[in-house]
Order: C-alpha cells, then sequence, then structure tokens
C-alpha cells in the first residue's frame, strides 16, 4: 500500500506542504519577536549602498526569506527614510542572503533535530513572556525544516525504481527551459525560493532530479522568489515598484542568462560539491553572489532607468482613484452597509498612513506646495469621516435590533479617531515643520535620529491598525494594544533623553526642546487614535474583561 503512486504522491506533498509551513513559522517567529528591532537595525544601516548590501544579507539570514525583507525595505522607501537606491542594495543583499539560508538549513545540523524540538517546545509552552514563545516557534520552525527535508528523502525512495519517473526526469534534464519555467511558477506558487531550492537540491541529492534538471529548477526559482514583490508591492508607491522591479530585472534575467550560459558551456562541471544537490546550492549562492558585486556599483544606473519606465502616476489617475464604496442602496441591509462602511474606513486609514509618510520628508526638507496638499487632504478625509458617519446613521435593521446601532456606532468612532489621526499630521506635525523652517532651526543629531526612528515606530502601528480594521483579528488587536503601552513608554524615555541633552546644554537642542517634545506627543496622540481600532475587537470577543487589557482602557484618556 505505501508503495502506491497515491500514497506516494499524498508522502511527497505532504513533506514539501511541511517544508514551506516550517520555513514561514521560523519567518514569523523572528517577525513577531524581534522585528521591531530589526526595523530599526535596518533602517540606520543603510548610510551607503554596500552597507545596506550587507544589511539586507544578515536581515534574510535571521529572517529565513528574501521576501520578509522585502516587506521591510517597501516601508522604508514609502516613508521617505531610505531611497530607491538603498532600497535596491538591501534586495540584491537579501537575494544572497537567503542563498545562504538554503546552504545552512541542507548542512549537517540536522543532527541537531531532537534538541532544536525539544528545547522549542519546552520554550514556548513553559514561558508567559511572548518573546520567548516566539523563540521557542523558531527552534520548533527550525526543527520541522530538518523533519522536513528527511521525510522528502524518505518518499522520493520509490520513484528510484520507477520507469516512468525516470523518464520524466531525463525530459527535464534535456529540456532545461521547461525545468526552469517550472521550478519558478513552484516558487511563486508557495512564496518561498528558500523552501523551492531546498526541496530541488534535496531531489537532486537522492538522484531523482539530474544534476542538469536540478542546476535549471534552482535558477528557475531564484526568478519565482524575484516575481514574490512584485505582487505584494502592486499597489505601491512608484518607487517602491521600481526597486521591486529592478530587482526582478536583474535576478530574474540574470537567472535567464545564466541558464543559457550553463546550456552553452561546461561549467556545471566545476561546481563545487559532493552531489548534484551540493552542486545545485553552491550554483544558488555563486549566482546570487555574483549578481550582488556585479550590479551593486551600477544601481544608481538601473534605478534612473526604473525611473523613465515606472513614472510618478498623474494627478488625474490619482483623483480617479478617490471613489466612494458608500453604497446608499444597501442601507436597509446592515451587514452589506457595514462592510461598505469598513472599505470606506479603509480607504480613510490608507490615506492617514500616506500623510504621515509625507510628514517625514516635510519635517526633513519643508516646501510649501507639499504642506498645502497634506492640509487639502486632510479636509479630504475629514469630509469622508463626516460622510461614513451619515451613511451610518442612515444604516436601517429591524425594530429593537440594538446590534445594528451598536455597531453602527463603533463605525462611527473609528471615522473620528482616524480623522482625528489626520487632523494631528495637518495640524501639528505641518505646523512643527513650518515653523522649523521658518526659523531655520535644525535638530540635533540624536534628537533627530531618535524622531525619526519614533515616527518608524508610529508608521508600523498605523499599519497594524489598518490590518486590525481589515481582518477583524482579536491577535491582532490585542498586539496593537500592547504596541499603544510600548509606545508610551517609548516617548516617555525619548523625553527624558531629550532633558538629558538639555541639561548638558546643547546649543541645537536648546533651540528646538518645544518642536522636539510637540512632535514626540503629536506622534503619540497619532499612534492612540489608530490603537482604539483594536478595542470593539476586543470587546467583542470578550478580552477587555477578561484580562488585563480591560485595566488600560483609561489611560486613552490620559493620552
Amino acid at each position: 500500500m505505501d508503495n502506491t503512486p497515491i500514497m506516494f504522491v499524498l508522502n511527497m506533498a505532504a513533506a514539501a506542504a511541511l517544508l514551506i509551513w516550517a520555513v514561514r513559522l521560523v519567518r514569523t517567529g523572528f517577525e513577531r519577536a524581534f522585528g521591531g528591532r530589526l526595523r530599526l537595525w535596518l533602517r540606520r544601516s543603510t548610510a551607503n549602498r554596500f552597507a545596506a548590501a550587507g544589511c539586507g544579507g544578515f536581515a534574510a539570514v535571521l529572517m529565513q526569506s528574501s521576501t520578509a525583507v522585502v516587506v521591510l525595505m517597501a516601508g522604508f522607501v514609502s516613508a521617505g527614510t531610505i531611497g530607491g537606491l538603498a532600497g535596491l542594495a538591501i534586495m540584491l543583499g537579501a537575494d544572497l542572503g537567503s542563498a545562504v539560508v538554503a546552504l545552512i538549513l541542507n548542512s549537517k545540523l540536522s543532527a541537531i533535530t531532537p534538541i532544536l524540538m525539544l528545547s522549542g517546545v519546552l520554550i514556548f509552552l513553559r514561558s508567559s513572556r511572548r518573546q520567548l514563545r516566539q523563540v521557542g516557534r523558531i527552534l520548533i520552525g527550525l526543527a520541522l525544516v530538518f523533519v522536513s527535508l528527511d521525510l522528502i528523502r524518505r518518499s522520493s525512495l520509490p520513484l528510484m525504481d520507477s520507469e516512468g519517473a525516470r523518464a520524466a526526469m531525463v525530459y527535464l534534464a534535456r529540456d532545461s527551459v521547461t525545468a526552469f519555467v517550472i521550478a519558478a511558477l513552484f516558487a511563486w506558487l508557495v512564496h518561498s525560493s528558500v523552501a523551492a531550492v531546498l526541496l530541488f537540491a534535496t531531489l537532486a541529492a537522492q538522484g531523482l532530479l539530474p544534476p542538469e534538471a536540478a542546476l535549471a529548477m534552482v535558477l528557475g526559482a531564484n526568478l519565482g522568489g524575484s516575481v514574490i514583490a512584485v505582487f505584494l508591492t502592486l499597489k505601491a508607491e512608484a518607487m517602491v515598484r521600481r526597486v521591486v522591479w529592478s530587482n526582478v530585472a536583474l535576478r530574474g534575467g540574470g537567472a535567464a542568462l545564466a541558464l543559457a550560459g550553463l546550456m552553452q558551456t561546461g561549467l556545471a562541471d566545476h561546481l563545487v560539491g559532493a552531489d548534484a544537490g551540493q552542486q545545485a546550492l553552491s550554483l544558488h549562492l555563486l549566482f546570487n553572489a555574483g549578481l550582488l558585486f556585479l550590479f551593486l556599483p551600477f544601481a544608481g544606473i538601473t534605478m534612473r532607468v526604473a525611473e523613465r519606465l515606472i513614472p510618478d502616476p498623474s494627478a488625474a489617475a490619482t483623483a480617479d482613484a478617490r471613489r466612494t464604496a458608500l453604497d446608499p442602496s444597501v442601507q436597509d441591509q446592515p451587514k452589506r452597509a457595514f462592510a461598505c462602511a469598513l472599505r470606506e474606513l479603509v480607504q480613510v486609514g490608507e490615506r492617514v498612513e500616506s500623510l504621515l509618510r509625507r510628514s517625514a520628508l516635510l519635517l526633513e526638507t519643508y516646501d510649501d506646495a507639499a504642506a498645502r496638499a497634506i492640509q487639502a487632504e486632510v479636509m479630504e478625509i475629514e469630509r469622508m469621516s463626516l460622510d461614513i458617519r451619515v451613511y451610518l446613521a442612515g444604516v436601517r435593521g429591524r425594530d429593537g435590533d440594538r446590534s445594528v446601532r451598536s455597531r453602527a456606532f463603533e463605525l462611527s468612532g473609528i471615522a473620528v479617531n482616524l480623522e482625528a489621526g489626520a487632523d494631528v499630521i495637518g495640524r501639528k506635525i505641518v505646523a512643527i515643520a513650518n515653523r522649523k523652517n521658518e526659523e531655520t532651526l535644525v535638530f540635533s543629531k540624536d534628537g533627530w535620529r531618535e524622531l525619526v526612528e519614533f515616527h518608524d515606530v508610529v508608521l508600523n502601528n498605523v499599519q497594524h491598525g489598518i490590518s486590525v480594521l481589515m481582518s477583524e483579528d482579536t491577535g491582532l488587536a490585542r498586539d496593537l494594544v500592547e504596541q499603544k503601552e510600548k509606545v508610551r513608554d517609548l516617548a516617555q524615555s525619548l523625553e527624558r533623553k531629550h532633558l538629558k541633552r538639555l541639561r548638558k546644554g546643547y546649543p541645537e537642542t536648546i533651540e528646538t526642546s518645544g518642536l522636539h517634545l510637540d512632535l514626540l506627543r503629536a506622534l503619540k496622540s497619532l499612534n492612540t487614535a489608530f490603537a482604539m481600532i483594536a478595542y470593539p475587537v476586543l470587546e467583542e470577543s470578550g478580552e477587555l474583561l477578561q484580562s488585563r487589557l480591560a485595566g488600560k482602557l483609561s489611560d486613552i484618556e490620559r493620552d
């Protein structure tokens, strides 16, 4: 029974699924435990393209994924905290980092699988601290990676004696282009080039994949891995899309050229490795290392070409995108009406997020036209908020149905809070930027670094709030409220640091003291406005009454 084709397919599919999930488990564990610190470190370490590439590579090794690094990079580029050139350098470094990850995970570290699994489970079950639990999650994920690779090896053994399988693999060895395309599609479908490369290398080491097919499929995985980011950033700003498409051109195009080179030359015979699997991993590492060192010096030229191919959107296109989701014809159908209101609220939240990104640039370099555009957008958000509240007031349920009125009240409250967040940007932050410009003030080096990092933390929480609004996920809502407390503590810590510099009598600190403190408080207020999104979700699930989060409701008033 175990040797039937159905059982073979099931065993191989299950082993591959476990590998994909295990890689994701490690990545999400690291993001939850150390994502905030990594964001700050990554943003700080982009002084030049070489430092940015090194940071991208290191981050990809830690997070087991170049795709996760792309998401971080996109946020920084959109916020204006790093430029497109640094963003491309980070991506090239992350591609090399993911190749290093594949090499490490295929090594003899699998011998410590029992230790990783046992320690991971004990840490996860015994620890009450969220960060330690995520460390346990990471160790469990690593152990499952090694277990899944072993399962793939065992499951592939029946194919060694299958004539049909041999014929298919011989065909792939002869048709490298087909193998390349299949691998690219697979890497894109599983959203992990690391998992795809590990699968191909393991099958090659077992003798199932001929060396020619394995090498072609590893190169195809590089193309598929680069395309993943395209779909994740389809609606991102033009600068982000330039970076992503540049990486596709370099990594995907380079993979196609490398395949052509392998087909025309005998370079494959000189790859280091005891078997076809090791040779495939060596090619993967050499390809991404070569890509980094060959194209990093020309990243500036690449970005200039991308700027011509992907211009900034026209004002007409932006105006065309401003369409309301509020449908008056469904106000007598509460579920559909509330869905329409949620869509409109998400759009408002995304606009506030965009304003917050633009405010960072305005604080650094003031521009009257940009300031007026921000204030005009705030007025548009105020109009949208009013429209949502009026729309919700007209939603009609059955007589005596309090749940409809309660839901309408909750969504109206969210609209008010989003409007308040936009008002903080349009009135307070723009006014701070204007005063800084008119009085030609300059923040101290440490003060400006702290403000930029705090701005980035708040921006991350704004994005988190929008995610809660869209998903109404209890876990995400709980995390958002916890982040609110951390932001409050961080703001107090930054105020103390500022006062210490003030006591030392630094001229720049003295001149900008009022602006510095005002900006900290404005950003904290904006963070609170978005944290309020979480409370209706937690109240509905009963967590506000069952946990210590209930005692924190009163803190909202103090913020």
